[in-house]
């Protein structure tokens, strides 16, 4: 299944392509020369391309424009009115479909974590590798680490300070397995149960994100309005970048009303992955 085959050294070579190309977009360089650049004949990164997002590097990356994302950020407009009024999952929904959500009570939220188990583990998906954090009611957290696996674990470890944390990569691997098994719009699949520690806000914003259908994009300023915040775009903005579970809770939707990217924590290149390949699959649906 596309996005589910891929190596680490596959996803390397994808964003190396995708920042050489952001890079020197002024020169539109040919595929030879981004071939070139990752190390692979044109060929190879053609085959590449097509194998991960279904689509040629050339289209992948005329849906990574500012042009072309704020025609989207137009185009995506009513759909999102009609999502948030609603409250309904449509046909092009995934995340919310498929993520129920249980917050943490205020008693909890004050305790750190105290008496709550915590298993976690890192494995490879289609956007590098992450590290996942389950506990019995849930995902807790999940994060894309690149060099640093340690600093991963001390966000989760201050985020739950009370909690014991046992890494259990057998336990978890299973949970990954289903996690990206989304892509693949399995409509069999169970609910992926989700444990959010945060503030009220935070967690309207977080659950506003799931309302977001794949193949879409919001706009900080959009979905402050739709949390009745019309000058708190900044706010919903950190809020966004405080998301503890990356891809599933999709804060990668968010862009700047000028269509360019707004930052990720995850890294520039990984965002436009992610987006890239969910608008070549919505071309294709």
């Amino acid at each position: 299944p596309r996005g589910n085959c891929m190596t680490d050294d596959d996803y390397t070579k994808i964003t190396a392509a995708i920042h050489f190309i952001r890079k020197g977009r002024l020169d539109q360089p040919e595929l030879a020369e981004v071939a070139a650049h990752v190390g692979l004949s044109p060929f190879h990164l053609q085959r590449l391309f097509q194998r991960w997002a279904g689509v040629s590097p050339k289209r992948f990356l005329q849906y990574l424009t500012s042009q072309h994302a704020k025609q989207l950020l137009k185009q995506s407009q009513p759909l999102l009115k009609a999502s948030y009024a609603s409250g309904l999952s449509g046909s092009g929904r995934l995340h919310d479909l498929f993520v129920s959500v249980d917050a943490v009570t205020p008693g909890e939220f004050g305790s750190g974590g105290r008496n709550l188990e915590i298993n976690w583990g890192i494995h490879p998906s289609p956007f590098g590798d992450c590290l996942i954090a389950v506990t019995r009611r849930g995902i807790c957290s999940l994060s894309f680490i690149d060099d640093d696996p340690d600093a991963a674990l001390k966000r989760l470890q201050k985020d739950w300070p009370e909690a014991r944390l046992s890494n259990k990569e057998r336990q978890t691997g299973e949970t990954m397995r289903e996690v990206f098994a989304l892509l693949n719009h399995d409509r069999t699949q169970r609910p992926l149960p989700l444990l959010l520690k945060g503030t009220n806000f935070q967690l309207q914003v977080w659950q506003a994100l799931l309302k977001i259908p794949s193949g879409q994009i919001c706009s900080y300023g959009q979905l402050a309005k739709q949390l009745d915040r019309p000058s708190g775009s900044r706010a919903t903005g950190t809020a966004i970048g405080a998301n503890p579970i990356a891809w599933l809770i999709p804060c990668h939707r968010v862009l700047r009303s000028d269509g360019n990217l707004g930052g990720y924590r995850w890294g520039e290149e990984r965002k436009l992955a992610i987006l890239g390949q969910e608008l070549a699959q919505g071309d294709m649906d």
